[in-house]
């Protein structure tokens, strides 16, 4: 790697730590996908760039809750997935910035972006041309359906992958289904899988010398995901039916009613299922045929949670939680996002970070983690989230403000 390219990445933030320290991260994505995955590499040490259009940048920057820092260019979904990373504006059309990115892509490890199919072809970019400048690149390109295939120009977004993928027909009720998951699973579930596909590479770079092209489809990601109610159909035919709040493959295993409110128990197990019946009073329920074993209780599985329901109406949800997890049976509150933010096991585990707010206020902001704890440690960005172009200096990418092909 040559001096100019060391030099076109800059020198003026301190080195990562991490499992990924040193690993250089280009980010061309927008909204969710690309933009949760490039956060993941970072979580783990990566130093990531986001390359924006000039004078407009990443459309989650206008995406929130809060129409005032939508309109500044600081949108709460900007925030949640590019804190720590830095921002430069960078016009592939325009000859000036073609170089500057390029300096930038020869000294990149990876390459990252959820363009439609085509695009960075028709940006003069194609994984042939990146690849014969930049033989170690690991380029990961993620899109609804895969870079081929009939439905490969097809614009999508996580709603319509939902719809594709079977998820929404089985989400709700018999009476309510189909119904969207109550966040964008498919964009999480595709950015995840990416970044696993990307470390893979790094892996395999390190033994090969060569980089990889990585074809990321979000439909596929998501129906591998769905696990049982794929593989249930594909390898016993049996199609998934909408079951709510119940698990369809054990009893009882669903949402139950307390004395306040709503509760979580999962006794999936024989042992559980006989360790719940005795401490809510029911130990009879245990000599009933009808609940004798786990198929039996599937089939009778209203009956069973009208007898469970009136048995719990003696204590609140959060006692029968400590109760019942203290003797081995999987119970839990239903949470409010407030509430499971606020969780001790949370704070405990160090999983949100506050940061400062990307202006010259005294505002703050909390971002969250990975999951993931690396000898001990919790993951977390190092500094805030980049305002539009905020590192074009540093890195040495200054250019007009034209628009980048989307």
């Amino acid at each position: 790697m040559s001096a100019d390219h060391d030099r076109a990445w800059g020198d003026g933030v301190a080195p990562r730590s991490g499992l990924l320290a040193g690993v250089r991260v280009l980010d061309l994505t927008n909204v969710l996908a690309g933009p949760y995955c490039t956060y993941q590499l970072l979580l783990l040490g990566a130093d990531v760039t986001k390359v924006e259009v000039p004078g407009r940048g990443d459309l989650a920057r206008q995406l929130g809750p809060d129409p005032e820092l939508n309109r500044r260019g600081l949108g709460a979904s900007f925030l949640a997935q590019n804190a720590g990373k830095r921002s430069v504006e960078v016009d592939l059309k325009d000859p000036a910035g073609r170089e500057r990115f390029e300096l930038l892509l020869d000294g990149a490890d990876v390459l990252v972006e959820n363009f439609r199919p085509g695009v960075m072809g028709r940006l003069g970019y194609p994984w042939e041309t990146l690849r014969a400048r930049n033989p170690r690149l690991v380029y990961c390109a993620i899109s609804g359906f895969g870079q081929s295939g009939p439905m490969s120009q097809r614009p999508a977004y996580d709603q319509i992958v939902q719809g594709l993928s079977g998820m929404m027909s089985i989400t709700g009720t018999v009476d309510t289904a189909p119904l969207r998951v109550g966040f964008p699973i498919c964009d999480t579930v595709g950015g995840l899988v990416a970044a696993m596909a990307i470390n893979a590479a790094l892996v395999s770079r390190e033994r090969t010398g060569k980089g990889a092209h990585l074809d990321v489809s979000m439909l596929e990601a998501s129906l591998s995901a769905m696990g049982w109610a794929v593989s249930n159909y594909l390898v016993s035919g049996i199609e998934p039916s909408p079951m709510g709040d119940q698990n369809a493959t054990a009893a009882p295993s669903g949402t139950f009613v307390a004395a306040d409110g709503p509760l979580n128990i999962a006794a999936n197990r024989q042992e559980q299922f006989e360790v719940l019946c005795r401490l809510v009073g029911r130990q009879d329920l245990c000599d009933d045929a009808r609940f004798s074993d786990r198929e039996s209780r599937k089939v009778h599985r209203a009956e069973l949670n009208a007898e469970l329901n009136r048995a719990l109406q003696t204590r609140s949800a959060g006692e029968w939680e400590e109760l019942l997890s203290t003797h081995g049976v999987p119970a839990a509150r239903v949470l409010t996002v407030r509430q499971a933010v606020d969780l001790d096991q949370l704070q405990h585990r160090d999983f949100f970070t506050d940061l400062p707010f990307p202006d010259d206020s005294d505002r703050t902001v909390r971002v969250a983690g990975s999951g993931v704890r690396v000898d001990g440690r919790a993951t977390a960005p190092p500094r805030r989230a980049p305002r539009l172009g905020e590192h074009n200096e540093e890195l040495s990418v200054r250019g007009p403000a034209a628009a980048m092909e989307a």
